[in-house]
């Protein structure tokens, strides 16, 4: 069941509410929602974020062009994947790990991120904005590169418990599909794909499996492309025509994608025309020769007809066009081909030269590629009388405007037929206008109408909410996986959770099938006992069936194995020991024997040899006759031991006799009597011990 909503109000780590909280799903655009531009989609899975792309929209300055980042706690994503290079999928990146608290993983391929760096230098360049208005600066893409890791095609990574990889998209150099996986949730993200196969790009591939989800772009909605051999026509037939006749041909491209496309079919258009060769292409950007010398260093991730040609010549190495870094470099006398940056006409080489041409109906601009609501490009499509030049002043529009689309993105024959081939079960529709993407919405789910299919085209920062049953499944591997056990047979084996994975396997595979080993603890204790090691087995003996005797053979002394898990050896006549391997049934086991051995010791009767009891006596009367004799003194001064036995304790002239056996007090002065017979009784109760029997 699917079900989508506006969110309560944003997607800062929302608290949980409901017991289905941990089977929800949540994916928000935070921007390509109903838009093209700023492709960034949020998605959430029990605990798990990622985010996919991260890019700027080419037709607002500034913030106003970043995806809506306030909508989420960066902090909060573990993962982001980006799917390729153009600004519109990787220009905010540089803010967002820099200006943001982002500290997840970011990966995108090798390719996309040799030319990501190219791309946002030239955009940062390029970009006619103020200081305050740059979202970021050449530093801030330098630091981003280090934080940025790559992944091959088919490379299954793991991060946090979120397990992904990626496909070929065609679309451009480096371009991927994301297959996501969390908790056996997978959800397939196609950033711009294209099922057709060019003169140097492979086609998208279909993913061997259906994902539950798949999020797919709706950049053309129902509209379907020409033959890409009557478009070639087409876009060659013009060129031709305009310069024959004296025109310059202005084609605005991004340095990199569709340019390449290009430059390719008007070198072979020129080669094959030599009434053309005197008329000069030029490829201008700044990024024109490191450009090229990436697409020569990844000649292996394009298709096989460039491949075999680059066995024997570098089809990048072109005949007829030269690279032009600026306007001030341009000699512009006669008939001229000029491809430009950037593709919008925003700003820049394209711009300048568009200014500049614009008036003469002799020039022609080629737009080549999808062109972004907001943009120049876009309004030139509908052909207005005048239009406003960078200086601020108007002027006529008497140019011809051509649109022949060379733009890798699927139509509606490729995204349909890749549907049906894939038969996700939960599509949502992303990166196309609203309009496109009503009409697209509609014709699939007629498409679709005989299944459960459901597809959603949310808005920006509208949320769509699913609930998945996770079911726990745990798979047997190693030693236990080798014979198939009987119904109703017990399998025993220990039980290891890794983020969603539950797996079953004999200790002694732990080490080889997880970071996991195990070990043997060992557990000793020593109890004072002076008893016969005999009334030990005896009582032993009575408790449990299994108790062998032996001797060690190290020391020589009496051992005895309890249930063949818990030792008990006499280590001395004063103390004996227990020691076992530790496990829940051999610590219950030798808890057991520790307490008998305790009561064994309480009840053995206590034996003290009697001339030392003596002796021991007769010193504590001796001390406490000092102890006596000393405080009398402290108390009446004069005190005598007399020739009878008695001591004579003399006050003021006055004598008292006392007899220490009895504590009897003769004297003629009575208040020296009774003082000394109570002095005497209070130091006899406090020196001599406490009886026995009184406590």
């Amino acid at each position: 069941m699917a079900s989508t909503g506006q969110p309560p109000s944003s997607l800062k780590r929302r608290e949980s509410s409901g017991t289905r909280e941990g089977d929800q799903l949540i994916i928000t655009p935070l921007g390509a929602g109903s838009e093209v531009g700023r492709s960034c989609v949020y998605m959430s899975y029990k605990g798990k974020t990622v985010l996919f792309d991260c890019g700027i929209h080419p037709a607002y300055p500034g913030m106003a062009a970043l995806p809506y980042f306030d909508e989420i706690d960066p902090s909060a994503i573990d993962v982001l994947l980006v799917t390729h290079f153009h600004l519109d999928h990787a220009a905010s990146l540089p803010y967002f790990l820099e200006k943001t608290t982002f500290r997840g993983r970011v990966f995108m391929t090798h390719a996309t991120k040799a030319i990501y760096k190219l791309m946002l230098s030239d955009y940062v360049k390029v970009s006619k904005v103020s200081v305050e208005d740059m979202l970021y600066d050449e530093q801030d893409i330098l630091r981003s590169m280090d934080k940025i890791e790559v992944i091959d095609f088919h490379q299954t990574l793991e991060v946090n418990g979120i397990r992904f990889w990626c496909y070929t998209a065609g679309h451009v150099l480096g371009a991927a599909m994301f297959m996501v996986d969390i908790a056996g949730v997978r959800v397939l993200y196609t950033g711009d794909y294209s099922r057709e196969e060019d003169r140097h790009l492979r086609a998208a591939e279909l993913p061997q499996f259906s994902p539950d989800i798949c999020i797919i772009e709706s950049t053309y909605g129902v509209q379907l492309h020409q033959p890409r051999h009557i478009r070639e026509k087409r876009f060659t037939d013009v060129i031709h025509s305009t310069v024959s006749q004296g025109g310059r041909v202005l084609i605005p491209a991004f340095a990199l994608g569709r340019a390449q496309e290009l430059l390719l079919i008007l070198d072979e258009y020129w080669s094959n025309h030599p009434e053309l060769h005197n008329i000069p292409i030029y490829y201008a950007s700044p990024l024109a020769k490191r450009c090229m010398a990436v697409y020569q260093t990844y000649i292996n991730a394009m298709n096989e007809r460039i491949r075999n040609q680059f066995a024997n010549s570098n089809p990048f190495d072109f005949k007829h066009i030269s690279p032009l870094k600026s306007i001030e470099n341009f000699d512009d006398v006669g008939p001229s081909v000029v491809m430009a940056t950037p593709g919008g006409l925003q700003s820049g080489l394209s711009r300048q030269l568009f200014d500049k041409w614009c008036s003469d109906k002799k020039n022609a601009c080629v737009l080549p590629g999808y062109v972004v609501e907001g943009t120049l490009a876009k309004t030139i499509i509908n052909e207005p009388k005048e239009i406003t030049l960078m200086n601020g002043l108007m002027a006529p529009l008497n140019m011809q405007v051509h649109y022949i689309s060379f733009s890798a993105h699927a139509d509606y024959a490729q995204t349909s037929t890749f549907l049906k081939e894939l038969m996700p079960p939960n599509i949502i529709l992303v990166h196309g206008e609203a309009n496109e993407m009503g009409r697209l919405k509609q014709k699939l789910t007629s498409l679709f109408a005989d299944g459960n299919t459901k597809i959603i085209s949310p808005k920006n920062c509208q949320s769509v909410e699913m609930y998945f049953n996770s079911e726990k499944m745990a798979k047997t591997i190693g030693k236990l996986a080798e014979e198939v056990p009987e119904v109703g047979e017990a399998v025993s084996g220990l039980l290891v959770k890794k983020e969603f994975t539950y797996q079953v396997m004999a200790p002694d595979d732990l080490h080889i099938f997880s970071q996991l080993s195990n070990a043997n603890v060992i557990q000793r204790i020593t109890i004072p006992y002076s008893g016969a090691f005999a009334v030990i087995k005896h009582r032993l003996k009575q408790i449990y069936e299994s108790v062998e005797s032996s001797t060690d053979e190290e020391l020589g002394v009496p051992t005895l194995r309890v249930h063949d898990r818990v030792t008990v050896r006499q280590d001395s006549e004063k103390h004996i020991s227990v020691y076992w391997n530790a496990d829940p049934v051999s610590d219950m086991v030798s808890d057991s024997i520790v307490a008998l051995v305790l009561n064994v010791s309480r009840e053995m009767p206590k034996v003290v040899t009697e001339s030392e009891s003596e002796v021991n006596e007769e010193e504590d009367v001796k001390k406490a006759e000092k102890t006596c004799h000393a405080l009398l003194v402290a108390l009446f001064g004069d005190v005598k031991h007399g020739e009878d036995g008695k001591l004579v304790v003399s006050v003021d002239g006055n004598v008292a006799r006392l007899n220490k056996q009895n504590g009897d007090v003769e004297s003629e002065n009575e208040g020296l009597r009774e003082r000394v017979r109570i002095a005497f009784q209070r130091i006899q109760s406090a020196v001599k011990p406490i009886p026995l029997s009184a406590s």
